[in-house]
């Protein structure tokens, strides 16, 4: 048997959290970084930067067609599918490419190509080279599911990853599951001219959101001609044609050119052998970890989707950082922890969703009396003036501490406005001391103050 290479450092996966923490290792110890896939995992790949870019592409599109709105003569407007999808792509590499470079110009970085299993403690096999670190990472990802729907294995599908390797506009996009993925790509493609009908067995679609919000992102998008069927399960799949139907337990049928199923994610832990290292996992399959992103087994730890701890590039990073701290000895008082960050993300339809911290029943379930103001978009100034006025903020404070609970920003400029409300709850701001920031006019943020005044007990 090969004697196994020894780094001091072995990353396993190239998702958002390894440049992260490689930036803060010494740079005199030596790295390996192990991958089987695409460098930069799911956000560079088939994440955050192909989709973001398409959703920039689809509003474009959109704002065309609204050119008489505001005094512009657009004429028709066509959507270049190929051209968009080669944007996309353009800007995709672009991002996987720099980061290859980055790696390439770290002279301590050993980069290996493949598949990493665990054969002993910090000992991996990758093909036929042997492994070995003081500190192994692992930051495998998430995959999208395939879920147990009967003929889904007879007919063609696409994921969020097959979906971005489409060469011709579908003419009609089935959708099962009805949250933030499946949203933004449902909206996507209906700009882009598709027909798209989205279907969620469940009584309300974004399971995650108060019923007021998923409503209201509902309605938005069934303006544009979304089409909705919610709250019957998929009974079968079959193919129709050159296409496929889906019948519902409901008995509806719905014949499309494709279909998307996005359904939810299961992390990348079943190739890796943990068993072999002693790594715990969950019941779902996620590597259970504390507070620094330390697993079960001394020396290993576990960032990004891969802990179940966030399912987002931000949640990543900070992984990252959060175990930078503990591994260059930053005090207690002062080293950051994933216990103490605020849930917070974007869904990035148009307009975007921002939220941070509880929901109502979260709030509810953990005890609090419950403060609520909701302000609608369309009495914000800013918002009226860019003719963006759907959706509405609402702000959910605790009675007893003046403290911010959590908030939904559903408007234009959503998914930056939530970082005011994000920055008062890491502070542990209250109200009052809110209410005194002077912001900018006119803007989106500067109305958030204000929405306070109108601060309600929750029924």
């Amino acid at each position: 048997m090969n004697t196994p290479e020894r780094y001091h450092h072995v990353l396993i996966g190239t998702g958002q959290a390894t440049a992260t923490l490689i930036a803060g290792l010494p740079n005199g110890e030596s790295i390996a970084v192990v991958e089987g896939g695409a460098i930069g995992g799911t956000c560079v790949n088939f994440g955050c930067t192909p989709t973001k870019t398409l959703v920039a592409s689809a509003r474009v599109a959109q704002l065309a067609r609204r050119g008489a709105e505001y005094g512009v003569g657009t004429g028709d407007v066509a959507v270049d599918f190929k051209a968009a999808m080669a944007r996309m792509n353009e800007v995709r590499h672009g991002s996987r490419d720099g980061l290859t470079g980055f790696l390439a110009a770290k002279q301590n970085v050993t980069l290996i190509r493949g598949w990493a299993r665990f054969t002993g403690p910090k000992t991996l096999r990758v093909g036929d080279r042997e492994i070995t670190g003081e500190h192994v990472y692992l930051n495998v990802g998430a995959r999208a599911v395939e879920p147990p729907i009967s003929g889904l294995a007879d007919v063609p599908w696409l994921d969020n990853v097959r979906v971005l390797d489409l060469e011709a506009l579908p003419e009609h996009l089935v959708v099962i599951g009805a949250s933030y993925i499946a949203l933004e790509l449902g909206h996507v493609f209906r700009r882009f001219g598709a027909q798209v009908t989205v279907i969620e067995a469940a009584p309300h679609m974004l399971q995650r959101e108060d019923r007021d919000v998923a409503e209201e992102v509902r309605a938005i998008l069934e303006r544009e001609g979304v089409r909705f069927e919610v709250g019957s399960g998929v009974e079968r799949v079959a193919r129709d044609g050159e296409g496929v139907a889906v019948t519902l337990e409901n008995g509806t049928r719905v014949a499309g050119s494709h279909l998307l199923v996005a359904t939810g994610r299961r992390p990348n832990t079943d190739r890796l052998d943990l068993q072999h290292a002693g790594v715990a996992t969950d019941e779902r399959g996620y590597i259970t970890v504390d507070a620094h992103t330390r697993t079960s087994a001394e020396g290993v730890f576990a960032l990004g989707d891969v802990n179940g701890r966030g399912a987002f590039t931000h949640t990543s990073v900070h992984d990252a950082q959060v175990l930078l701290d503990h591994l260059g000895g930053v005090p207690a008082s002062e080293a950051r922890t994933i216990d103490e960050r605020d849930t917070i993300y974007a869904m990035f339809t148009d307009p975007p969703l921002g939220r941070v911290g509880l929901n109502e029943a979260q709030a509810r379930k953990a005890g609090h009396r419950v403060l609520r103001a909701v302000k609608q978009m369309k009495t914000i100034s800013r918002a009226k003036e860019m003719g963006e006025t759907q959706g509405f903020v609402k702000v959910l404070v605790d009675a007893d501490t003046d403290r911010f609970l959590g908030a939904s920003v559903l408007g234009v400029r959503g998914d930056e406005v939530i970082g005011l409300f994000a920055l008062a709850m890491s502070a542990g701001m209250t109200t009052a001391q809110f209410r005194r920031v002077v912001l900018p006019h006119p803007t989106v943020g500067e109305l958030m103050p204000f929405v306070l005044d109108g601060l309600e007990p929750l029924d």
